[in-house]
């Protein structure tokens, strides 16, 4: 098995888990700077030389397949692709994307039931649908969280890091796929 790195990627932060057979390390680096071309900047920095340091042949980087805005689109390309810089420069052979909801799926937390759905509004009642979407998010966060935990024997709190061990869970188990799915995109 290679080593890899999968990645959670926000405007803010990139959180990490490196991988060979099994789960080496993992955490959250912040990118600081006013605008996002300061934080692109903090941000390949910071990750080239995390890099070089671990040194993975492959990186798995969420897909984004939904913001909200068109200037949070915008921002998310820029950090993703100063990750995707950083990376290459410092020698990884290739990057591959997986959508959320693949990675999700694949280690058991898929989206929710009708069912589960039906019983967070019957212990919310009256509520407005935004928090109940709210609300959704956050239990699928949670369920992410402790699968990972679980599996690795960790005690991951943060839910940006969790879906960065997540996403190298499903990359664990389903290598061909996430190499061979990204090389036709």
């Amino acid at each position: 098995m290679a080593t890899f790195l999968s990645v959670d990627a926000s405007t803010n932060s990139f959180a990490f888990a490196f991988f060979d057979t099994e789960l080496r390390q993992y955490g959250k680096i912040n990118f600081y700077g006013d605008k996002i071309e300061e934080r692109c900047g903090d941000a390949t920095r910071k990750i080239a030389a995390l890099m070089k340091v671990e040194n993975p042949q492959y990186v798995i980087i969420e897909a984004t397949i939904f913001t909200n805005t068109p200037q949070t689109a915008i921002e998310l390309s820029l950090a993703q692709g100063a990750i995707i810089g950083a990376a290459i420069m410092a020698g990884v052979r290739s990057v591959h994307r997986v959508a959320p909801i693949t990675w999700q799926s694949g280690i058991g937390n898929p989206l929710l039931k009708k069912a589960e759905k039906d019983m967070i509004r019957a212990e919310n009642p009256g509520r407005k649908p935004t928090w109940y979407k709210n609300k959704e998010r956050e239990f699928r966060k949670k369920r992410t969280v402790a699968i990972v935990n679980k599996r690795f024997g960790c005690t991951i709190d943060d839910y940006d890091v969790a879906d960065a061990v997540g996403i190298g869970l499903y990359s664990l188990n389903n290598w061909m796929k996430v190499r061979n799915a990204s090389t036709k995109s």
